[in-house]
């Protein structure tokens, strides 16, 4: 299927890694002019790499701290100086620490919210003018499961993420005029260092080993299995498309039927 993304100019942040990283590659493969960013630049230079090994492209790779607006804002600056405009932005940030209440201060959850909600809107409002003057436009917005279904031990994400879904909602209704489409994309439990760190992090924590954490996730997923960042990656790269042109506002969970409720 063609997705009609070829040489679209796609921005895609926390990028190196994960899930950005699997986005960005597949983007990449479509055929999109792809620009990565992360805090780390060792991390940049391998996954700038890799990802043109794999797809023969060239990417632009970008040092961005996204809670930083600042370079946020000189970040969007120097990739319209060189591709003129950006057509897809894949708003994603790493989640915050896990833990339950007791284990955070308020300035925990301030600091989850710039991570996360923020870095989100802060992205959307330097891309936007260059969306509406072209009349279209793609925002994804990663979030998680945990925005349906909140995850006991992620009382920050289940908090500051909940955040960005209200806002992709809002925006979604204000610049469907424009032809810019803003979705929210929730993965599952997914084979990502993410979730690697969750699992040492329930061993830790004394409840339990590493391999009956994944147990415990997978008797409770209907497909039996964790999912795998390539599979999210094509649920976004859809999202991206000329085909998803009448899909906005929506939440979209790629969890293996994880999330019980109907909505």
């Amino acid at each position: 299927m063609d997705l009609g993304i070829k040489d679209k100019v796609a921005f895609v942040t926390a990028s190196s890694k994960g899930l950005g990283k699997a986005v960005a590659l597949q983007l990449s493969a479509e055929e999109a002019k792809v620009v990565i960013c992360s805090r780390n630049d060792d991390d940049l230079i391998k996954a700038k790499a890799d990802i043109e090994y794999k797809t023969n492209t060239e990417l632009k790779a970008v040092r961005l701290d996204v809670t930083k607006n600042e370079q946020v804002t000189q970040a969007v600056k120097d990739i319209i100086e060189e591709f003129g405009t950006i057509d897809i932005l894949v708003c994603n940030a790493g989640g915050p620490p896990a833990g339950m209440i007791e284990d955070f201060t308020i300035d925990d959850y301030r600091n989850a919210l710039e991570l996360n909600l923020i870095s989100t809107i802060s992205l959307c409002y330097e891309v936007l003018p260059y969306m509406k003057k072209k009349h279209w436009g793609r925002i994804i917005n990663i979030t998680s499961v945990s925005v349906k279904q909140p995850i006991d031990n992620l009382i920050l994400s289940n908090t500051s993420r909940t955040g960005v879904l209200g806002f992709s909602k809002s925006l979604s209704a204000q610049v469907a005029k424009y032809g810019i489409t803003v979705n929210a994309i929730c993965p599952g439990y997914t084979r990502t260092q993410r979730v690697a760190n969750l699992a040492k992090s329930f061993q830790k924590s004394g409840k339990g080993t590493i391999s009956g954490f994944y147990k415990k996730i997978e008797d409770n997923i209907p497909m039996e299995r964790l999912g795998t960042p390539e599979e999210f990656a094509k649920a976004v790269a859809f999202l991206a498309s000329e085909g998803a042109g009448y899909i906005t506002g929506t939440a979209l969970q790629v969890d293996g039927g994880f999330v019980k409720g109907l909505f």
